[in-house]
């Protein structure tokens, strides 16, 4: 028996309290390290009194919702985590002081309920004036700090102008009982709603979620950033068929660099580095590799419709399958739920899924296989 990717169970409540888990805990502040996790201290990444001076005149003399902009502008040209979350810190700092107050039925109409998890809601709104439709995602104020809130909603909007990352209205609210922000809404669910147990989805649909997830995960790297969160429940389909998908759900995203505690690895997207910690682990710092990992195991449930493993731990067979496979590299030694997978994508996904994060391939090696079968029996049609 395989990994079951069952609908019911492939929105486990496992998978749901490891997230929580690592929500928690996940970032490792340590003296003299202070940007490696997001903190709403003003001045903190202000190096020297003239700096902190001169983004001061630059903020006056730009002015709150110009900053904001800005802000936005710059995070698109950095390349280094280090860099990014100099600037993060600004947009917090100055979206806190630009906090939209009002009660959402003041404003808007609420339409049906998008989506509902542990930490809030999202909804379908329209504006009562324009009648634009919006989803508006709600955290409430008793379970969420306000640092976390506007960490999250800054990432979004620095990095929503990329076509596969979801959009965002500029708009971050309180009210009396939620923080919240506006962005497109996506009327087809996400992509969860359409991968069938055991079938996966069609493969030119595969194909071209892969090729917008190579595109958003590369543009989030090359500012800065590891997204770390790369699930089905986090791609939101604009049609049904995967010719326009977008990203969303940036609460798990951080600076590269940043120290992550390791974690007992219990959902299949944990890399296997993360996998191997305890309680007083140090921590590790994160890369681009991480994302690779997960985006490899997204693609084989794609492929396959179910997981390839459970967790990444030797106590799991599926894993150790596959872990006497990447160390050997024979054929004979390819589990036996791989072999729905054509030798090309099996080539792709065992450097995706390389088990040193150094030697795993880049996510941009997915686009030279695009044009190449992923599934055997496609490939033995192929002349």
């Amino acid at each position: 028996m395989t990994p079951s990717l069952a609908l019911p169970l492939f929105k486990l409540q496992l998978h749901r309290v490891c997230v929580a888990q690592e929500k928690r805990r996940s970032v490792t502040l340590r003296p003299g390290n202070a940007w490696q996790t997001p903190r709403l201290h003003s001045g903190q990444f202000h190096q020297t009194a003239a700096e902190a001076s001169k983004r001061a005149r630059e903020r006056e003399r730009l002015g709150t919702p110009e900053i904001l902009q800005h802000s936005r502008n710059l995070v698109m040209d950095l390349s280094s985590g280090m860099e990014a979350q100099a600037l993060l810190e600004d947009m917090l700092e100055i979206t806190a002081q630009s906090l939209v107050h009002m009660e959402v039925s003041e404003h808007y109409h609420i339409i049906k309920e998008l989506g509902k998890g542990k930490y809030g809601q999202v909804v379908l709104v329209t504006h009562r004036k324009r009648g634009t439709p919006m989803a508006l995602k709600l955290l409430p104020k008793a379970s969420t700090k306000l640092e976390n809130f506007l960490y999250e909603y800054c990432v979004a909007l620095s990095l929503s102008t990329h076509p596969a990352i979801v959009g965002m209205f500029g708009i971050a609210i309180e009210s009396s009982q939620h923080y919240g922000f506006l962005y497109e809404a996506a009327l087809h669910k996400d992509l969860i709603s359409i991968i069938k147990p055991k079938a996966g989805i069609p493969e030119p649909a595969a194909k071209l979620c892969a090729k917008q997830l190579v595109s958003a995960l590369d543009f989030i790297h090359s500012r800065g950033l590891v997204y770390r969160d790369v699930k089905p429940e986090n791609i939101l389909l604009f049609d049904r068929h995967c010719r326009c998908i977008k990203l969303t759900d940036f609460g798990l995203t951080r600076p590269q660099g940043t120290l992550l505690r390791l974690v007992v690895g219990i959902i299949p997207y944990t890399a296997p580095e993360l996998s191997r910690g305890t309680g007083d682990s140090p921590g590790l710092p994160i890369d681009a590799s991480l994302d690779a990992w997960a985006l490899g195991v997204l693609i084989f449930c794609l492929l396959t419709g179910y997981f390839p493993w459970e967790k990444t731990l030797p106590e799991d067979s599926f894993f150790d399958d596959f872990v006497i496979w990447q160390q050997s590299g024979l054929d004979e030694d390819l589990p036996y739920h791989w072999r729905p997978l054509s030798p090309d994508a099996v080539a792709m996904l065992r450097s995706l899924l390389a088990l040193e994060p150094t030697k795993r391939g880049p996510i941009r090696q997915v686009l030279s296989y695009l044009d190449r079968p992923w599934r055997a029996e496609v490939a033995a049609k192929d002349p």
